[in-house]
């Protein structure tokens, strides 16, 4: 093989193994895309709801302290030390009640909402894979995120996963009335059902 030929060819190979490192990427927000889904708007109402109903629990709670605090101060003059020491431990440990259900509250909070959020990450991120193989991407980046410092020019794959998702049935939150299974009558659970409580 002379140089010119071996030139040649070896300027073919490096083209060949260009192209076949070149692979399409693009990008989107995954919070701009979960946002903007209706489920989301419904998972947020129902979580709400849910938090609602446990502050109701608090506030009638935190009353409860305050009546028999005002009932201790009113009566505290008359009170002999066995009766005034009783007095002080109730309302201490009503305290403590509270205190302990704010904090299990907020934890059953957190974990209803993440319950109601992950069908729709899912179904998000279905359809994002699906754009991605229709369209020949082998990497999809989150702008949202941002980690991203530096990358090559992308494509915004926004519009198509969000054209894809119309095609798609509802996410199915559970615990909610937006259930995919129509033929299912049942009614769904209240959050007043499920006060304090885990699934």
């Amino acid at each position: 093989m002379t140089l010119q030929k071996f030139i040649v060819t070896a300027g073919i190979c490096l083209s060949i193994n260009t192209i076949s490192f070149a692979q399409k990427i693009a990008h989107i927000s995954l919070d701009s895309l979960v946002s903007g889904m209706p489920e989301t708007k419904t998972a947020k109402e129902y979580a709400q709801n849910y938090l609602k109903d446990l502050e109701k629990t608090v506030i009638s709670m935190e009353q409860e302290l305050q009546t028999k605090y005002n009932d201790y101060l009113a009566n505290e003059a008359t009170m002999n030390d066995l009766v005034k020491k009783t007095k002080q431990e109730e309302l201490q440990t009503l305290q403590k009640r509270i205190e302990d259900f704010k904090a299990q509250a907020q934890q059953d909070y957190q974990a209803k909402y993440q319950m109601l959020i992950n069908p729709i990450l899912e179904k998000a991120k279905k359809a994002i894979e699906t754009v991605a193989k229709e369209n020949g991407y082998k990497y999809v980046l989150d702008s949202s995120a941002g980690f991203i410092l530096y990358s090559e020019p992308s494509d915004d794959i926004l519009p198509f996963v969000k054209k894809k998702l119309d095609s798609m049935p509802p996410a199915n939150l559970p615990g909610t009335n937006n259930n995919q299974d129509k033929g299912n009558n049942k009614p769904a659970p209240s959050p007043a059902n499920n006060k304090g409580g885990k699934k």
